[in-house]
């Protein structure tokens, strides 16, 4: 069975291109947030296996999605998408609990391999 994704990025294409990345990998996305306050709401209805999240997005930022998340399932598995020189932010996402991370700009194996990596480790 297909591991279901989430996928929250307020940059549409940024969606588009994680989704062209993991889809013909296997992975099955079920949403998309565009906003850190529609990544909590869409992760409560659509209880995804792991979430890809941007830290920085309007409404809410990442980190504090990853905490609001935790607060409602303490073994959702989040992987933190950053740009170059957002190391700061990346390390305040895994101590909020974020399970890992990928930075900007990426290669495809990158996110295939991190999603592959934070999903086996936690069954």
């Amino acid at each position: 069975m297909a591991s279901r994704v989430l996928v929250a990025d307020d940059a549409r294409f940024m969606r588009q291109l994680i989704r062209e990345i993991i889809e013909p990998e296997g992975f099955e996305v079920v949403g998309e947030a565009a906003d850190g306050r529609a990544v909590v709401e869409e992760f409560s209805r659509l209880q995804p296996d792991v979430v890809t999240m941007d830290i920085v997005m309007p409404k809410r930022s990442g980190i504090d999605a990853v905490k609001e998340i935790l607060a409602l399932d303490p073994s959702a598995k989040i992987v933190m998408v950053s740009a170059l020189g957002q190391e700061a932010l990346v390390m305040e996402a895994l101590q909020a609990g974020a399970a890992d991370y990928v930075v900007k700009p990426f290669k495809p194996d990158a996110v295939v391999t991190t999603l592959r990596k934070v999903i086996e480790k936690g069954e």
